[in-house]
């Protein structure tokens, strides 16, 4: 995934490239963006700039097809219909277990679904439509510590395995030393690099 010159609210000149396999952490203060330009990366809000993932460049194909390739995880998953199973592909085999969930899961309602829940879930979702990249908006902020280590090593094996570039967003410097390859902060609306 490469983006160049990319312009997102007062944000400007993001340039920068995560290879197949690689995770970049992105950091920053509440409010600076982060989301904003995971966003923009999923092609959701307007911005300037190219993106690309291979040889497919964001502006040429619709924002639904781009989105299948370059699957966004929010920090706050969206549930449309009444049942965990109705969000995931049919026919698609699901690892329930990877995740601490039994099969039944995808028969129980979307109502009785703890937030941690719901972001385990999420994960599963976004792995089921098999992307060709990751947006990981703070994917274990809901997890215990337990849930978390046992996510990020989930996370970590599905990327390395598909040859997957993620960019995964946290607040968290110990999980960004556990999961990134690199990590870039964001700062006065411009991205540093973090040794």
């Amino acid at each position: 995934m490469h983006l160049a010159d990319v312009v997102v609210g007062e944000m400007s000149g993001i340039t920068f490239s995560v290879p197949p396999g690689e995770v970049l952490a992105l950091s920053g203060a509440s409010g600076s963006g982060k989301s904003r330009l995971m966003r923009a990366i999923a092609d959701l809000d307007a911005h300037g700039g190219e993106i690309r993932l291979g040889d497919m460049a964001q502006a040429a194909m619709p924002g639904h097809r781009w989105r299948r390739q370059v699957m966004l995880v929010p920090a706050d998953s969206q549930w449309w219909a009444d049942t965990v199973g109705e969000h995931f592909p049919a026919g698609q085999p699901v690892d329930w277990a990877a995740l601490g969930f039994s099969a039944d899961v995808a028969q129980w309602e979307v109502s009785r679904l703890s937030s941690g829940e719901r972001q385990r879930l999420a994960l599963l979702r976004a792995l089921a439509h098999q992307p060709r990249a990751l947006l990981l908006d703070e994917p274990t902020a809901n997890l215990d510590a337990e849930t978390t280590a046992r996510v990020e090593q989930w996370l970590l094996d599905r990327i390395r395995q598909g040859g997957c570039p993620a960019v995964w967003v946290s607040h968290d410097p110990a999980q960004i030393k556990r999961v990134a390859t690199r990590h870039l902060k964001i700062r006065n609306h411009r991205l540093e690099a973090v040794e």
